[in-house]
């Protein structure tokens, strides 16, 4: 039956490849996470904008019926 040997050499090549493989893990993270948060940012741009122009509309709307209303007396 054939044995590895696992000398301190082969040990450091696998922890070193171990190492490397996370180090890509967290630049994939890292970069997932700033294409995230650009989005919400979007988001949160749109949702600001949207809020905006519905506020302006219902004081457009109450301003226009103000307006019905002080005519018809």
């Amino acid at each position: 039956m054939y044995r590895m040997d696992w000398t301190d050499d082969r040990l450091q090549e696998r922890f070193d490849s171990i190492d490397r493989r996370f180090d890509r893990v967290d630049r994939d993270f890292r970069d997932l996470r700033t294409e995230m948060n650009a989005r919400f940012d979007g988001l949160q741009r749109a949702m600001i904008q949207g809020v905006i122009a519905l506020s302006t509309a219902f004081i457009a709307g109450f301003a226009a019926l103000v307006a019905l209303i002080a005519t018809q007396l």
